[in-house]
């Protein structure tokens, strides 16, 4: 049996199996379904169904190695795009680690020029440093750190969207994706006539671009060659929105600061340090900004930049804004992880594990041949390092480093 035989048959025993359940999205009539085919590595499309056991049995039937539906509602959502009739869409987020730069994606991410083969580990470039390609293959991990990174960034979001936009929890759904981030959806009937424009405004927002009390009444001329802060009024912060959320973040970050903090955020005030506990008595909590001696506005702004980007929620921003979006659907299996993307009660975040309670294929065991694969955890277990190595793996371990491109079957 070859590797991608191995998984096919995995992938079709739980596509089989009458205990599999694939939850309906809501106004399940006016979406369009779409899968990945296995085999054939073609993508159906433009696709309606009349209910979910119908749909649940053309998976079963055509094995796919992803699933996916519309974000938007259709009147005729099998028809081609210009034919389909827009009624409207969810508001969805893709909080990926993709979109975060984290240090273990040099350890673990590794690319390759798919024109000269020069490579190397962590980001993949835009262009190759050595030909300038732009055609690269990747293999990327997703290790616990990678997804706490996504964890963190999801729940800021969750907190912006409940907080500052006023959505109740019974609005928002959360999936873990079953790669490497999760995935968060609004579906109100306020949202759903939004335009990409009018959602452009939205990740702006908790993204925090544009913020304009950063340089609200604050001018920059050059002296000496250095630039200078001028004329700035006095600095000031009300307790709603963003303006809010510089002040909490402000004195989370005063709170645990130290001198090594200061330097690699570019803050050369010592006084900062200095008066710590001056600063968060009489200038945060008091609101008197100005009450510090050695700490202007100019610093303020500067401090406020720094927890701007420590307080905004990182976020894939295409996929916000794109109202004809595809989304991997709920209850299917990842194609690059066999992980399933799965709903998870909105305060229950911080306590979801998804390298278990997102595993699929909870029975067997394969032997493999594994080329390369880092430590990583699944199913509540460690395994690896390895290199060059055959071992005998649970059937969700093997199907994942056959998935990453890291292991094939041992006959």
């Amino acid at each position: 049996m070859s590797s991608r035989d191995f998984v096919y048959s995995k992938f079709q025993e739980f596509y089989n199996n009458p205990l599999t359940v694939v939850p309906a999205p809501t106004s399940f009539e006016q979406r369009e379904f779409a899968y990945l085919m296995f085999r054939e590595r073609f993508m159906v499309r433009h696709k309606r169904f009349e209910s979910i056991q119908t749909f649940q049995n053309v998976l079963a039937r055509n094995v796919p190695s992803d699933v996916y539906h519309s974000c938007a509602y259709y009147e005729n959502p099998d028809l081609e795009m210009d034919k389909k009739g827009w009624i409207g869409s969810d508001l969805v987020f893709d909080i990926d680690a993709d979109h975060i730069p984290t240090s273990c994606g040099k350890i673990h991410d590794e690319w390759t020029c798919q024109k000269c083969e020069f490579s190397g580990k962590g980001v993949t470039p835009d262009e190759c440093p050595i030909c300038g390609s732009d055609k690269f293959s990747a293999k990327t991990w997703a290790c616990d750190f990678c997804i706490e990174s996504t964890r963190v960034e999801t729940a800021k979001l969750i907190d912006m969207l409940t907080k500052d936009f006023g959505f109740a929890d019974s609005e928002l759904h959360v999936f873990f994706s079953g790669h490497r981030g999760y995935h968060v959806h609004v579906e109100d009937e306020a949202v759903h006539s939004l335009d990409a424009l009018s959602r452009k405004e939205i990740v702006d927002y908790v993204t925090g671009l544009g913020l304009s009390v950063l340089d609200k009444g604050v001018k920059e001329k050059r002296v000496k060659g250095r630039k200078r802060f001028v004329d700035a009024k006095k600095f000031n912060l009300h307790d709603y929105g963003w303006n809010r959320r510089l002040k909490v973040g402000m004195e989370k970050f005063l709170s645990t600061m130290t001198a090594e903090n200061l330097k690699n955020f570019g803050l050369k005030n010592n006084n900062l340090l200095k008066n710590k506990d001056a600063i968060l008595s009489r200038a945060i909590m008091g609101g008197r900004w100005d009450s510090v001696s050695g700490v202007s506005v100019a610093t303020w702004l500067k401090l406020a930049e720094q927890v701007k980007s420590l307080e905004s929620a990182n976020i894939d921003t295409v996929v916000t804004t794109d109202i004809h979006r595809l989304i991997r659907m709920n209850g299917t299996l990842h194609g690059k992880t066999g992980l399933l993307k799965i709903e998870l009660p909105v305060r229950q975040l911080d306590t979801f594990d998804p390298l278990t309670q997102a595993v699929a294929f909870k029975k067997g065991t394969a032997k493999v041949l594994v080329s390369d694969a880092p430590e990583f955890r699944l199913s509540g277990a460690m395994w690896g390092p390895y290199k060059n190595v055959k071992v005998v793996l649970p059937t969700a371990a093997a199907v994942m480093l056959i998935l990453k491109g890291r292991a094939e079957v041992a006959n």
